[in-house]
């Protein structure tokens, strides 16, 4: 990896904006933790059984984006971006993707999120969660998807270690 140009997140300030600055924080985690890798090595996977691979969790977070911001606030019926149901899961197969076309998905559903969030007039906004039935709030929403970063920054910090003994941050 080369240098941490992760965005701070605020010691102090609104809850928006701590929310948007963590979850901007822990995309660009994400990202760093993938710097400078070839497709093969982001593809490496983590041991059997498991098919967990830093670009499988780049798909994965595409998918969770899609399927938290978009799904939930503009179109309940947008298909997700791996499979034809919602399968999270269905994602962690980097199989043949590339870098571009990993990256290129992620990257769109992240401005997508930004997008909606930036556009919404509070965190007490709801839209409906097709999976659970229910309306969930925009915060709930920020909150979500910043612990799937958190849990699966974890995971890439593991993998990076195990592709060329990168640690930290």
């Amino acid at each position: 990896m080369t240098t941490d140009n992760r965005p701070a997140p605020p010691r102090s300030g609104s809850e928006r904006d701590t929310l948007r600055a963590f979850l901007d924080y822990h995309r660009a985690t994400l990202a760093m933790k993938c710097e400078g890798l070839t497709d093969d090595q982001l593809r490496q996977q983590s041991m059997p059984p498991s098919a967990l691979s830093l670009l499988g969790l780049v798909r994965h977070m595409a998918e969770v984006e899609r399927a938290w911001f978009r799904r939930v606030f503009e179109d309940s019926d947008a298909p997700m971006v791996w499979s034809d149901e919602v399968d999270f899961q269905a994602a962690y197969d980097a199989g043949a993707s590339t870098r571009d076309e990993a990256f290129t998905a992620w990257q769109a559903e992240v401005w997508r999120s930004r997008r909606i969030e930036r556009e919404a007039d509070s965190l007490d906004r709801t839209g409906f969660q097709p999976r659970w039935g229910q309306d969930v709030s925009l915060r709930m929403v920020m909150v979500h998807v910043l612990l799937e970063y958190g849990r699966h920054n974890g995971h890439a910090d593991f993998l990076r270690e195990g592709i060329d003994g990168t640690v930290g941050a």
